[in-house]
């Protein structure tokens, strides 16, 4: 393990997130809020702790492997955290520092649960910078930090697979730094489409990029009680609901549509899965909510399934109405996509399409061998073979999300809250999604749990968006094993 090479990337780290700190600041000074001098000192703090660290050593790229891409990830998003919380403290906007981190947290790993009460009442700079977290975690910071950071060269495959969400970490094209410049691209133009089509929907500039930043991150965050349904348009709904659809679908996908590569993408059995769930879940819902409540029209109760289903699924939890008061079927349907989440590569949160995919086909498989015990039948996914490894990956990832989420059920549980809540705030945690059932849905905050739950809650927040394994598996003793603490060359 080179010490050297991992507080050095991490220090470039913090000085990235500084800079991106300021539109926040910027923000700040022209609505001239209580919050400018809070976030300018945060700025500060951050650019000199980071400057500090990436003056420690320096590395060569090779020094950058497994071991060292890891713990780069796993502390990269802990140290953005515990710095990006500056913000709420230095303000006294969220004063406790539990939940200050807590609320960055959940902003950097898209979850959008929230401990703050008062939403409307904050300063506009704040709300800015908690809403870009959203913005900022949902293709990762260490992606960008790659796209923009040559100095990491080969060395950055180790980060970027380590943070990309999924099974398989593709290249879409054989660099990696070129891979996320590619990827940041395609994320910043859907980002200014959405901002462009919000404003033409009658929202203001700075409503329609907090909005835009919750939706392309599919984080949720927003800066109204009552969320998206606070704009009673249906051109607005719309726009929401279609772009956090767009942002749960594998950006590699995206590419291959610029690219002209239609037939491909259209073939992609993950995305045909990901639309038909979509499109049944719809179905199902309108039907059950127009039979069983006082929809005035099908066409509002379709209206009101579309968004809540596109919401759920991508894990970005935006709400236009309470659907805690929708009918059980209608309920634990939506239960059930929080567990799905969206496409492997892309923003959204969950187990992944893909690994749905590769499961049921396992499945099959094994059926099949019963009936044929010597039949060798590779699992394939659009056509190609998938590695036996990662087939097992892919069991041991649903074997270990039971057990956290096990685990998770039992610390929440032990806050005395009825079952709904329980079962559905440790999953909405785990699979980075943040509004539940019951007392923490969509009109509801976290603020009622304990600091030792939310901190618990932290750490799920984190174990789901890193896809378990990497903060795990910095626990083990070994991996620490180095000839040198930090090596100066």
């Amino acid at each position: 393990m080179d010490f050297g090479a991992i507080v050095n990337v991490l220090g470039y780290l913090l000085l990235i997130e500084a800079g991106l700190m300021v539109p926040s600041l910027l923000v700040a000074l022209y609505y001239n809020g209580p919050d400018k001098m809070g976030i300018l000192i945060s700025i500060l703090i951050i650019l000199i702790a980071g400057f500090i660290m990436s003056r420690i050593s320096r590395y060569r790229d090779e020094d950058i492997q497994g071991k060292e891409g890891l713990a780069i990830v796993g502390f990269g998003w802990i140290i953005i955290s515990v710095f990006g919380a500056l913000p709420y403290i230095l303000t006294d906007t969220v004063p406790s520092f539990t939940n200050a981190f807590f609320e960055t947290v959940s902003g950097f790993t898209t979850t959008g649960a929230t401990i703050i009460d008062n939403i409307d009442s904050l300063p506009k700079g704040i709300l800015f910078w908690r809403s870009f977290t959203n913005w900022i975690g949902g293709m990762g910071i260490l992606v960008f930090t790659v796209a923009i950071f040559p100095m990491l060269g080969l060395g950055g495959f180790q980060i970027y697979k380590m943070e990309s969400p999924g099974p398989m970490a593709d290249r879409i094209v054989p660099r990696v730094r070129d891979t996320a410049k590619i990827l940041y691209i395609i994320y910043s133009t859907f980002t200014i489409i959405q901002i462009i089509l919000l404003m033409l929907g009658g929202m203001s500039f700075y409503d329609a990029a907090v909005h835009t930043f919750g939706t392309a991150g599919t984080g949720g965050f927003n800066i109204k009680a009552n969320s998206i349904g606070f704009y009673n348009s249906s051109y607005i709904h719309l726009i929401v609901g279609v772009f956090m659809i767009l942002c749960g679908i594998n950006f590699s996908l995206h590419y291959s549509l610029i690219k002209g590569k239609w037939k491909d993408a259209l073939k992609n059995e993950e995305l045909r899965l990901y639309l038909s769930i979509i499109g049944i879940s719809i179905f199902l819902i309108t039907f059950n909510i127009y039979n069983k409540m006082d929809y005035k029209s099908f066409g509002l109760a379709l209206k009101d399934s579309f968004f809540q289903v596109s919401s759920m699924i991508t894990t970005t939890a935006y709400s236009t109405v309470d659907y805690n008061s929708w009918p059980t079927f209608s309920k634990l349907i939506l239960f059930i996509l929080m567990f799905l989440g969206g496409c492997a590569g892309s923003t959204a949160g969950g187990i992944k399409i893909v690994r749905i995919l590769i499961l049921v086909k396992t499945i099959k498989r094994e059926f099949y061998k019963i009936l044929h015990p010597r039949a060798v039948i590779p699992i394939k996914v659009n056509n190609k073979p998938i590695a036996s490894d990662t087939v097992i990956g892919i069991g041991a990832f649903f074997m270990l999300y039971i057990l956290l989420l096990t685990f998770a059920i039992i610390i929440i549980s032990l806050e005395g809250l009825d079952f709904e809540t329980t079962i559905s705030t440790a999953v909405a945690t785990l699979s980075n999604i943040g509004p539940g059932f019951g007392a923490t849905g969509p009109v509801s905050t976290y603020s009622q749990f304990s600091s030792l739950t939310k901190l618990f809650m932290t750490g799920f927040m984190l174990l789901g968006r890193l896809e378990l394994f990497p903060l795990i598996i910095l626990l083990n003793p070994s991996i620490w094993k180095s000839e040198n603490f930090i090596k100066h060359r």
